[in-house]
């Protein structure tokens, strides 16, 4: 086969390959990568289409992770057991709901999301996105995972918040709200006008990052949408344990979060923090009205001593 380019600096030692796993022996013999860049780097040179590559490898990542991850909820949603824990413990969707919204989903995912995908190598290319081994240090993946958590998380709440305005509510996000008590499978049950719009979160931000400073790795933004799709979801499963991530992380939003949005039809507009929510007065439910009239009072009363 022809020896690919790009993926790793030194093919000087490979030997010829014709399978998968004569690929993978190439690499294997390379030991300052690890199981996991081995594994990346052979499935380039193996494939030996960095466009395709790259195209298949985003697609497959999205729908692995985001009906792997619904998949257990719709499982849950069909177990008495658990409805203890369900927010809305009385609107529990039915199997023909979740078929209608899976139906909605993937036809969001062929039609709008597979195209971008397809042809974002050359995109990459030509913002120097890298795509070879070995991956960036942990710290720096870390580092940049945080960043675009913060980011998305500032501009989906400002769309967010715009979304639920006049016509954009009307003709754009009120297919979103078709379920008020939410699952899942619901997360990327929207308009495609939204699709784009709320996507750019995720996949725009990496992009602007990189275009500044030049600095991130296909394997980072892999692991951003995989771990963006996780907090989707849960966001939106309709579920509040005792194990909640907001339990441990009290900035965290989380499903607790996300359903008084779905509830009320307003407010709590964040996607993954607390903050943006908190300080701009716009938690949603009886809970966080509580909680606002209360820091008003203090407010109030600290303000009448100081005049005192």
């Amino acid at each position: 086969m022809d020896v690919p380019r790009g993926v790793f600096n030194d093919y000087s030692s490979f030997g010829n390959v014709t399978t998968l796993a004569e690929a993978f022996n190439n690499f294997n013999q390379l030991p300052q990568l690890s199981f996991v860049e081995k594994l990346w780097g052979t499935y380039y040179y193996y494939i030996n289409n960095d466009l395709f590559a790259t195209g298949l490898l985003i697609f497959i990542n999205h729908e692995i992770n985001y009906f792997g991850r619904c998949i257990p909820w719709m499982v849950i949603d069909n177990i008495p057991f658990f409805r203890k824990w369900k927010i809305q413990e009385t609107k529990v969707p039915s199997n023909r709901e979740q078929w209608e919204c899976m139906k909605s989903v993937l036809t969001s995912h062929f039609l709008v999301e597979v195209f971008p995908i397809w042809f974002f190598h050359p995109l990459c290319a030509k913002l120097g996105i890298a795509f070879s081994v070995p991956f960036p240090a942990w710290t720096t993946i870390a580092k940049h995972l945080a960043i675009f958590f913060i980011l998305e998380d500032a501009w989906h709440y400002w769309l967010h918040r715009g979304l639920h305005y006049g016509v954009f509510y009307k003709y754009i996000h009120k297919q979103h709200h078709r379920y008020a008590a939410p699952f899942g499978l619901a997360a990327e049950y929207a308009h495609p006008i939204e699709v784009m719009l709320l996507g750019f979160g995720t996949v725009g931000i990496p992009i602007v990052y990189c275009l500044i400073t030049g600095n991130l790795h296909l394997f980072t933004i892999n692991l951003w949408v995989a771990l963006r799709l996780f907090q989707a979801i849960d966001a939106h499963s309709g579920y509040e344990f005792p194990w909640s991530l907001h339990h441990f992380l009290p900035f965290w939003a989380g499903a607790d979060h996300h359903d008084e949005h779905h509830h009320h039809f307003i407010g709590s507009y964040a996607s993954s923090f607390r903050w943006w929510d908190f300080f701009l007065n716009t938690e949603a439910g009886p809970i966080a009205k509580k909680k606002r009239e209360s820091r008003m009072k203090t407010r109030a009363e600290m303000h009448q001593k100081k005049v005192q």
